[in-house]
């Protein structure tokens, strides 16, 4: 009689949990890591683990792993992120309107991995997606945009969905190699953190339902960029298995490790320390280091400059740079493509990323301001200009179509594709997102960011971004069937798409998302021709 209270005690809590779409509790949601158990929440089914420890690190050190805890570890909301070089004081209004940030709370100890998931302790092996947020390499966080949330994803596909935050800038990047061998890494420290959280998922995400032997790490932006220079660095080899660059691969070269560390002498000068002093950097505000790090490039650069140089480096400043060890190649090197030869790629960007109508208050000029616009900047290649762009998509309308579209995230990503399909190894999809969103009176188009509620299938969750309406929705499903589709197996393909065939330097197949999706050959080839000479 005992027995069978207590089963339907358990069938009335388990039914009361089914029709939830929220479950917290002290027993809900607890899994195993190697430094301890946490606890997250199940919501939407899905169970949901933020703010957890990857890792552990002092000032300009490598990370380790995390001091073990006792009990379960309430892992319910965001960890914090990595400080800012300049703390927001104000947004400009519609463009905040349209991205809804959410900054977070700032800490140096900010070394924290969030989870998504089905199932937990069910011994499923889940493909995992793992992400790397954008912000250059200075800024940004794990929760700043309402797209990262990953429980639709997670939910659709059946996947594994994992976020980080890492150290940025000064942080991340400043070379004091020269000064002490404890400081042998830290030129990198911002890309070795996403190592190390990349080797706390081979670790435990079993227990999350994941499959350590299948792990697609995605970025955008300065994430695709990570996602790049994790490609190139030997010691990440076989932590990932697939990858995902969304508006991140660039032309640029990294810097050589010589001028990374006059970077890092100048900024001990500045703070009024010696050599032998190193360790005083530890203990600097975090506001005096920035300011004597902003200093400090402008001095390195300036003196580049002078000798006809230029200053190179992966987005300005405080970015990854050749150390001859962690990162010894240049992303788009014959060793580096080598390197990841075995690691299929989808690759891509969207139509009007940083578009120019929006910092020249031109989104609604007519087409005689516009011609004038196009022949002050371009001067005796103005007609030139006007032919390709039309060439590359002969079915745009508005006046400032003919200068919104992007040449400075593509030619990278074409660039990638074509270096990687010559190898004959791994397959590259590459895809272009041409969806214009509607909100502002499409004022926005398909600006930088664009795609990620369609990859998250956050259509919702981002209404100030896409508006939110039904081809919003059914656009997601598509996308974010493709990415759970190259997660699994390498191929995007799937049967809400036309057939999308691995790209080739020759027919250059490439998928436009849009209402409509469609597989077309490189239209804008002559533009780039044209702006790169």
């Amino acid at each position: 009689m005992k027995k069978s209270i207590f089963l339907l005690a358990g069938f009335l809590v388990i039914a009361t949990q089914s029709k939830s779409q929220l479950v917290t509790g002290e027993n809900t949601a607890v899994t195993s890591t190697e430094s301890g158990k946490v606890r997250g929440y199940i919501h939407n089914t899905i169970y949901t683990y933020k703010g957890i420890p990857y890792a552990e690190a002092k000032r300009f050190e490598m990370p380790k792993k995390p001091k073990a805890w006792t009990g379960v570890r309430s892992s319910m909301t965001y960890g914090p992120v990595a400080p800012l070089m300049t703390p927001t004081t104000s947004v400009q209004d519609e463009s905040e309107f349209l991205f809804h940030h959410d900054w977070g709370y700032t800490s140096e100890d900010c070394l924290r991995i969030n989870v998504w998931t089905p199932g937990i302790n069910d011994g499923k092996k889940r493909p995992v997606l793992f992400w790397i947020h954008g912000g250059g390499f200075t800024a940004g966080s794990s929760q700043e945009l309402p797209s990262y949330d990953g429980e639709q994803l997670a939910k659709r596909g059946d996947v594994v969905v994992v976020s980080i935050n890492h150290r940025l800038n000064i942080l991340g990047f400043l070379d004091l190699s020269a000064f002490d061998e404890k400081f042998k890494h830290s030129a990198n420290l911002s890309i070795i953190d996403i190592r190390a959280a990349l080797e706390w998922v081979k670790a435990n995400i079993a227990n999350f339902g994941g499959d350590a032997g299948n792990v697609t790490i995605f970025g955008q932006s300065g994430g695709g960029a990570k996602v790049n220079a994790l490609m190139a660095m030997p010691s990440a080899k076989g932590l990932f298995h697939k990858a995902i660059n969304q508006s991140g691969a660039f032309k640029t070269t990294m810097r050589e490790k010589a001028v990374t560390q006059q970077v890092g002498a100048h900024v001990l000068r500045l703070l009024n320390f010696g050599p032998s002093q190193v360790d005083s950097l530890q203990k600097v505000p975090y506001d005096k280091l920035v300011a004597a790090g902003d200093k400090a490039w402008k001095i390195v650069n300036d003196s580049l400059a002078k000798a006809g140089k230029g200053a190179a480096g992966l987005g300005g400043g405080w970015s990854p740079s050749l150390d001859g060890e962690d990162l010894p190649y240049q992303p788009f090197s014959k060793e580096a493509m080598e390197l990841s030869k075995d690691v299929p790629l989808l690759i891509g960007t969207v139509k009007n990323e940083f578009m120019t109508s929006l910092f020249t208050n031109m989104s609604n000029a007519t087409e005689e301001q516009i011609n004038t616009f196009i022949k002050n900047r371009y001067k005796d290649k103005a007609d030139a200009y006007i032919k390709a762009v039309k060439k590359a998509y002969p079915n745009d309308t508005k006046p400032s179509d003919l200068i919104d579209v992007d040449a400075m995230f593509r030619p990278g990503s074409v660039e990638q594709a074509n270096l990687k399909s010559t190898l004959n190894a791994a397959p590259v999809y590459m895809y272009l997102f041409t969806w214009q969103s509607p909100v502002m009176d499409g004022k926005f188009k398909a600006f930088h960011c664009m795609e990620l509620p369609f990859v998250f299938n956050n259509i919702d969750r981002c209404e100030e971004m896409t508006g939110g309406g039904k081809d919003a929705k059914a656009l997601a499903a598509k996308m974010s069937d493709a990415w759970i589709q190259f997660a699994r197996t390498g191929n995007p393909n799937h049967k809400g798409l036309p057939k999308w065939p691995a790209y080739d330097a020759k027919a250059t197949p490439t998928m436009h998302f849009n209402n409509v999706c469609e597989v077309k050959p490189q239209m804008d080839k002559e533009l780039f021709d044209l702006l790169s000479n």
